[in-house]
């Protein structure tokens, strides 16, 4: 399976960037009322925790960090939450997020690679993904959401 690759131009500098991927409001706006949950220690568990099919402490991404440099580089190896897949443990994948300043903006460019072959996710992460990357970028520049309805 091709691996999912998106760049996105944000104007607000890498430390805002960081603070909406990693911290507890950020997460919470950009990924559907989700919580990072992690130390970041390389090797260490994180996981996407918050309202779902579990109820408010349903984990719907878990994994273990790769890579964790702050303000520049994260990494992690992803796995859906129990709830979603009854195969979850054997459907892993790797989250590359990358910062870069260029002028007075932000690059974030995000790869999703690794995937293995018949992975029953994979459609519905490359929709995802796009508007995950465009509600970073609002709550990046605004402090505001964007509401998809859901």
């Amino acid at each position: 399976m091709e691996e999912l690759s998106y760049e996105i131009y944000i104007d607000a500098p890498p430390e805002t960037v960081w603070n909406a991927l990693v911290t507890p409001e950020g997460t919470r706006a950009i990924f559907f009322g989700s919580v990072l949950e992690s130390t970041f220690e390389i090797g260490s568990d994180y996981a996407y925790v918050g309202p779902g099919n579990d109820g408010e402490r349903t984990v719907h991404v878990y994994g273990k960090v790769l890579e964790y440099d702050v303000n520049r580089r994260m990494s992690y190896m992803e796995h859906p939450g129990p709830s979603y897949r009854e195969n979850h443990e054997e459907l892993e994948t790797r989250v590359t997020l990358t910062l870069e300043v260029v002028g007075a903006v932000t690059k974030l460019k995000l790869v999703n690679d690794r995937w293995p072959e018949g992975h029953p996710s994979y459609a519905s992460t490359k929709q995802s993904w796009p508007m995950i990357l465009s509600s970073i970028k609002t709550y990046a520049e605004t402090g505001k959401t964007l509401n998809f309805g859901w």
